[in-house]
């Protein structure tokens, strides 16, 4: 980010200076650069996304350029956490697979079950169940016992691998958006309300 024309690197680091004098933030100015660390941080504090980094004013020939790194756990865990959603669901895929093969397996060599079915679906309905006009009693469809044995499904950790992908890539798109916005007001005095109230504190 330039900063403006003729602004030192004391002078642009006295106008983000407020944003680094919050609760649970340490910080370290060393001429050009300055370092902050995060621990336990406020909800209220604007930088509260973040939990370290550095800033270091570079000069150009066309100007002094302020840069940064900074690093959010938060927005790491949304980056991993994909990662082990799609671990769970290969594991579920692994499990389902199993359970159908061992279903398949006991229902391919049980066939004294076959045939006591076959017998029931035969039996005739009790005379009371035909007065009270009940319907005959029927055994599930191939379709729907298979639907019950189909295993635990993988689809819910897809869905979380998702939200937590797209929690990644809003958040670094938005937080990089708004601090670049809050430094640039800072640094060019856009930001008056915040200053004075910052000068009244100190």
């Amino acid at each position: 980010m330039p900063l403006p024309p003729n602004q030192t690197h004391d002078e642009a680091f006295d106008r983000l200076m407020p944003l680094f004098r919050t609760s649970g933030t340490t910080h370290e100015r060393s001429g050009e650069t300055l370092t902050f660390l995060k621990k336990d941080q406020e909800a209220q504090d604007k930088m509260s996304i973040f939990d370290r980094g550095v800033l270091h004013i570079d000069q150009q020939p066309s100007g002094a350029i302020l840069r940064y790194r900074m690093a959010s756990r938060a927005l790491l865990y949304c980056f991993l956490a994909p990662l082990l959603f799609l671990a769970i669901a290969q594991v579920t895929v692994m499990v389902a697979d199993h359970q159908k093969a061992s279903s398949e397996a006991s229902t391919g060599s049980d066939t004294e079950d076959k045939s006591k079915k076959d017998e029931a679906r035969d039996l005739p309905q009790h005379a009371i169940d035909k007065a009270l006009g009940a319907p005959a009693p029927e055994l599930p469809d191939a379709d729907e016992a298979e639907e019950e044995d189909e295993g635990p499904s993988p689809t819910p950790a897809y869905v979380f691998a998702a939200i937590f992908v797209a929690l990644y890539i809003g958040g670094r798109i938005l937080e990089d958006h708004l601090i670049k916005r809050r430094f640039r007001r800072r640094l060019y005095g856009e930001d008056k309300a915040g200053n004075g109230s910052a000068m009244l504190s100190a």
